[in-house]
């Protein structure tokens, strides 16, 4: 789920990782995880809308405003110092071999949010996360 206004936009970008055969591990509402995020990111499951704060503080997440996507957060972890989350995704904290489902600067997955304007949270750390100002 996600804002109704961005809507086309994320129609777009899911039409182009279908093209590309970009694999989506899973793909439910967080509700299916009775809204927990770490759940949800244990199942591989690519999300967007999530009533949270940003994890530490009391703001208000771009995901409890339908303006973030988070895909395949195992292959593409967040990454804050030594914690990673989920925990599975230790794994692929090494970005230097891509595997399939992983985001890498210019790839198909990066290149298909940039198209419409959505930007990486890699920049800090946070690998699965894709949103309209990078937050």
């Amino acid at each position: 789920m996600v804002a109704r206004r961005l809507a086309p936009d994320i129609v777009a970008v899911f039409r182009k990782l279908w093209a590309a055969r970009f694999p989506i591990r899973r793909l439910q509402p967080v509700a299916a995880f009775r809204g927990s995020d770490d759940a949800s990111m244990e199942a591989d499951n690519t999300s967007g809308f999530n009533c949270r704060l940003v994890g530490g503080t009391s703001r208000w997440s771009l995901h409890a405003y339908g303006e973030a996507i988070d895909v395949n957060p195992v292959e593409n972890p967040y990454v804050q110092g030594s914690r990673v989350s989920p925990p599975a995704g230790r794994a692929f904290v090494d970005r230097s071999r891509y595997r399939k489902g992983m985001a890498v600067r210019g790839g198909v997955l990066v290149r298909a949010f940039a198209s419409v304007g959505w930007k990486w949270g890699a920049g800090f750390g946070d690998y699965q996360h894709f949103s309209t100002t990078g937050r």
